[in-house]
């Protein structure tokens, strides 16, 4: 029996509109009323989805949000932690240089702010479009003290430029870091130790809750661990290939409210 659905949001609970429909809101209020646990697995930081988890009624005790890609899993109404990965300064400065080396802006992110450290000349970052939840700094490597911790840090750019690049990263960058696209023009590198899979286990381990009472949507490459790790893994019709052919069942796109219609076939009928 399913205990807890997790579900991406970006393309996936949202619409093409960033907009959660009134379909998809009621079948959410529904399963929750029947004491399933929705949690919004998500790429953004907790400020940044707190207007849809008040929309869903997903802000109560015991309610749980994961964040960051998994790296971090968080109670939804106070924002306590209950799992954190995070990278060190040291990371920081090599994915830095990494991202000179490319040519290609970076940013770098923790609970509170944005951080931008300079750009290569006329590459500037394309994310303050898209982030809005949190302020954005300037800074530079140099003043980053040595016990800094950030979540996560990205490159987002256009995607042409940023294919190209993900192309010439060194392959020992890969075995250091997860690195991942949640957009395709947005790439994110995080601890070795994050993905939404991992986000999941530790929320389930939490809550004693297993693998196969679970339920995950998503649509893009960052969704792939927590589709691999929950017993039913869905795939929105809109997902990219590889999801679908990982997925036990592709749904209706984001924009047929796919969301609300696996819920229905799996969870309310």
């Amino acid at each position: 029996m399913i205990k807890l659905i997790a579900i991406d949001m970006d393309g996936t609970l949202l619409n093409e509109n960033k907009q959660i429909s009134e379909r998809t809101q009621h079948v959410l209020k529904a399963a929750k009323n029947q004491g399933i646990r929705i949690v919004l697995c998500t790429g953004r930081p907790l400020l940044g989805i707190k207007e849809f988890l008040n929309l869903l009624g997903l802000t109560d005790q015991g309610d749980y949000a994961i964040t960051y890609n998994g790296g971090l899993v968080q109670h939804a109404d106070t924002g306590n932690v209950i799992s954190e990965k995070v990278l060190t300064r040291d990371q920081l400065l090599s994915i830095y240089e990494l991202s000179q080396t490319l040519d290609v802006p970076m940013n770098f992110i923790d609970l509170h702010r944005v951080y931008c450290p300079p750009y290569p000349e006329g590459k500037p970052s394309m994310y303050s479009q898209i982030m809005k939840a949190l302020p954005f700094t300037q800074t530079t490597m140099e003043h980053i003290p040595q016990s800094f911790k950030a979540n996560k840090a990205i490159f987002c750019i256009n995607q042409s430029l940023l294919d190209l690049a993900i192309e010439k990263i060194p392959k020992h960058y890969f075995e250091s870091f997860t690195i991942m696209k949640s957009r395709p023009f947005l790439l994110e590198i995080l601890n070795k130790e994050v993905d939404k899979g991992k986000g999941l286990q530790a929320l389930g381990k939490f809550l004693g809750i297993a693998p196969e009472e679970m339920m995950t949507l998503g649509d893009e490459a960052n969704d792939l661990a927590m589709i691999k790790y929950a017993g039913l893994g869905v795939a929105m019709g809109n997902a990219i290939e590889q999801l679908k052919n990982e997925a036990q069942f592709v749904t209706k796109t984001n924009r047929e409210d796919g969301v609300a219609y696996a819920i229905e076939k799996f969870i309310l009928d």
